[in-house]
């Protein structure tokens, strides 16, 4: 049958964007003797709908996790109806390209339907609770048994002090829905590694918070694979010897340490914006929205000088650590576009809104071929240097 003048177009687009994407060198390849590297993905990249970011995801990464079709409110979104066909292309997308595959997430606060914790009209009580976590764990897990390999099945569970957080999960079943959050999902896929993700973990009290955690699960028995540090950076803090510290404690626990959600953002801060609290708005204010033509080359050189350092730090830590994502694959996408305030212009990924790589690219590869850095000392400024 003829292909249409259009067809011929997208093949021809498709094909251009998968030759310049290879033009460049490789992250997956770069650090193939390290960890792997990641991406959070969104619709058009893994339909292939936006060629050039589908071709940078196919030529860079060999790992992928949903950046939000896998979340239950999006999979499960009425008691008796699911909608797997974005996540089926998902992982469908992943195995063609030969990719380690993620579920993100099963078991989280945010992001969830309000019905999951509802009874008529009231709290739902620990056995109904039970009932629709193990059949929602059941059902998701069990679809993707032997294609997805990694499940992050806990996320966000603890404060900023390091104590549990008291979500819906753990007022209407109890400290013990973690427990059975992990027994349920490795019932359902007994070979999928299980994970435990949060943000913020660089600070000390939630850092201390999360392996006691990890600790208590491990000591029920239960099948935790890896804890995930989501990353979710500013150009000043955390200091690089709060990663490093961080890396090391959980290299101790026993499990690998993946760090799972990584992004920089360059924009001013006004309050506690430090970790990925969703809930978290601001009213929209021109003087945190500064960078709308572009990034200055000041602040570009910083980003580069930062992702540098994170990278020379993430080497350093091979040994244990697993698995390197980045929050996006291109600024365009970032959900720090419209997180805490809606409609900014953030700059926070290695490929910029056209999907061309950024100098921090380049910087990142670098730190493949240079010695790993010995351990800094607090305050250090500057590592791989």
């Amino acid at each position: 049958m003829k292909s249409s003048p259009a067809t011929g177009l997208l093949v021809a687009c498709a094909a251009l964007a998968t030759a310049c994407a290879q033009e460049q060198p490789a992250l997956k390849t770069a650090f193939k003797e390290n960890f792997l590297v990641g991406a959070a993905l969104v619709p058009a990249q893994f339909y292939e709908s936006n060629v050039v970011e589908a071709a940078i995801v196919k030529a860079q990464f060999n790992s992928i996790t949903p950046e939000n079709v896998m979340k239950w409110e999006h999979i499960h979104p009425h008691p008796a109806q699911y909608d797997f066909g974005p996540a089926d292309r998902y992982v469908e997308f992943g195995q063609k390209n030969g990719m380690f595959i993620i579920g993100h997430t099963l078991i989280w606060h945010s992001q969830t339907p309000a019905w999951v914790f509802e009874e008529n009209g009231r709290p739902a009580s620990r056995e109904v609770q039970l009932q629709r976590m193990r059949e929602h764990i059941t059902t998701v897990v069990g679809r993707y048994k032997g294609r997805v390999k990694g499940w992050d099945v806990v996320n966000e569970a603890l404060n900023a002090d390091g104590s549990l957080r008291k979500s819906p999960w753990m007022k209407n079943i109890g400290e013990d829905y973690l427990v059975k959050a992990y027994q349920f999902a490795h019932e359902a896929d007994p070979e999928a590694e299980l994970y435990y993700n949060d943000f913020s973990l660089e600070d000390a009290p939630k850092r201390e918070g999360a392996m006691r955690l990890v600790k208590k699960l491990q000591a029920a028995g239960v099948k935790l694979h890896g804890i995930g540090t989501q990353q979710h950076m500013k150009l000043e803090r955390p200091t690089l010897a709060q990663v490093d510290d961080t890396l090391t404690a959980f290299g101790q626990l026993g499990v690998k340490v993946m760090v799972t959600e990584l992004d920089i953002d360059v924009l001013p801060a006004r309050g506690w914006d430090r970790g990925a609290d969703v809930s978290l708005r601001w009213a929209a204010d021109p003087a945190l929205n500064p960078y709308t033509n572009g990034l200055p080359a000041e602040v570009q050189q910083a980003l580069t000088k930062r992702y540098a350092d994170l990278f020379a730090v993430y080497r350093k830590h091979s040994g244990t650590l697993d698995r390197v994502t980045f929050w996006g694959v291109t600024d365009r996408n970032s959900w720090l576009n419209d997180w805490p305030i809606y409609g900014r212009t953030s700059y926070p990924l290695l490929f910029d809104r056209a999907g061309k790589a950024k100098p921090a690219f380049d910087a990142v590869v670098k730190t493949s071929q240079v010695k790993p850095p010995i351990k800094l000392s607090q305050g250090e400024p500057a590592l791989g240097r």
